[in-house]
């Protein structure tokens, strides 16, 4: 079965698109076919990976009937392709609230186009607007991460009850595939007291994998590659590698 993996939270700055880049690459580098779908009009996952913007001049696939997969564009990671976003998406979103079916027009897209892809992770934007809520619609499962900082936990019920809302009105399948504890200090209380809170109020959901605080990670983004490959074997890396055994694990 074809994994199609949410990456979501309402709050920005909580590791999303560093998470979707970096997955999404492990994967690829095990050995499976994946494609990271960039929903965030920042487009930061785009060039994070190494690839040019959607062209302005183009109408986005979601607005169109046309296969997703001839879209999506090979990146600097053997195995992993990229359906690229830009700040046109913002507009995408408006065009796509006019339209009953709005929020299924992703699911659509990628019904008919995963062809021998393996593994969908989508890096949602920082908001539960209709690009978020189409991703949750396509998706099997939803991954959250949270920074192990103040007010972690600030918006996580809200994202929870979407996810709930989403389920019981058009994707009875999509499950919570875990909650991710990102930006984890070892040198800092607050970040062990803000994991053991989380994983007190989320026993089952919070995965066992913690995402360090890591340079690594911003230096590989602004060198559009996957830390795993511009540092295999710093900190960040490791986890993401770890990660990504432990969310097909958790299958």
């Amino acid at each position: 079965m074809r994994r199609v993996i949410a990456i979501a939270n309402q709050k920005g700055g909580v590791g999303k698109t560093t998470t979707a880049v970096n997955l999404s690459a492990a994967f690829a580098l095990a050995g499976f076919n994946a494609t990271l779908i960039d929903l965030d009009p920042q487009a930061n996952a785009t060039s994070g990976v190494g690839a040019e913007l959607f062209p302005e001049s183009e109408v986005h696939p979601l607005l169109r009937t046309e296969n997703a997969k001839q879209t999506a564009v090979s990146t600097n990671t053997a195995g992993l392709k990229v359906l690229p976003a830009s700040p046109k998406l913002l507009n995408v979103e408006n065009e796509l609230s006019r339209h009953a079916d709005g929020s299924l027009r992703l699911g659509r897209l990628l019904s008919g186009s995963l062809g021998e892809t393996d593994c969908v992770v989508i890096d949602c934007p920082p908001s539960l607007g209709l690009l978020t809520r189409s991703a949750l619609n396509s998706a099997t499962s939803v991954l959250i991460p949270i920074q192990c900082e103040y007010y972690a936990m600030e918006g996580l019920t809200r994202i929870l009850g979407v996810v709930e809302e989403v389920r019981r009105a058009s994707n009875a399948g999509l499950k919570v595939g875990g909650i991710l504890l990102t930006m984890f200090d070892a040198g800092l209380d607050l970040s062990h007291e803000v994991v053991s809170e989380v994983r007190d109020y989320f026993p089952e959901e919070v995965y066992d994998t913690i995402i360090p605080r890591d340079v690594a990670l911003s230096e590989a983004s602004s060198h559009g590659q996957a830390v795993l490959q511009y540092a295999p074997r710093s900190p960040g890396s490791l986890a993401y590698l770890e990660l990504s055994r432990e969310v097909m694990a958790n299958g």
